[in-house]
């Protein structure tokens, strides 16, 4: 089995990380982390703008750590912050970066909230371009 590129989404749940990791250093594959910012409904430019910013500084903090776990196994790692709707973004960035494995999180929300929404995890399963490894 060979991957050129992996897509693992951080839900924060840090064993999927660690999975696409593992992954990534045993086929000697590219590894992107994407973290997707929540806008509020309905958007305005100001909220909009201040979330982005907001969301940004909180997930840098946390790159700043996966970089060092990628960079002792001797991956680099590529990080971005989107936003919108998580499930969207993960199958729209698979497809614009031509990922051929989405690694992700079982449950990123509340059970309520998913029961309500549907889960991103089914939502990607169901969507995704590519191969999902949906990790518990």
């Amino acid at each position: 089995m060979q991957f050129s590129s992996h897509l693992t989404v951080r839900q924060r749940r840090r064993h999927a990380f660690h999975s696409a990791l593992e992954l990534a250093w045993r086929f000697s594959a590219n590894l992107i982390v994407v973290s997707i910012a929540q806008l509020p409904e309905p958007p305005t430019m100001v909220e909009t703008s201040a979330m982005l910013d907001s969301a940004k500084m909180h997930y840098e903090k946390d790159f700043h750590k996966l970089r060092a776990d990628a960079k002792a196994k001797g991956i680099e790692l590529k990080t971005q912050v989107l936003s919108g709707h998580a499930a969207d973004q993960i199958i729209h960035h698979a497809v614009e970066s031509g990922a051929n494995l989405i690694v992700m999180g079982h449950r990123g929300g509340s059970r309520m909230k998913e029961w309500l929404l549907g889960s991103v995890s089914k939502r990607v399963l169901s969507y995704a371009p590519c191969s999902v490894l949906i990790v518990r």
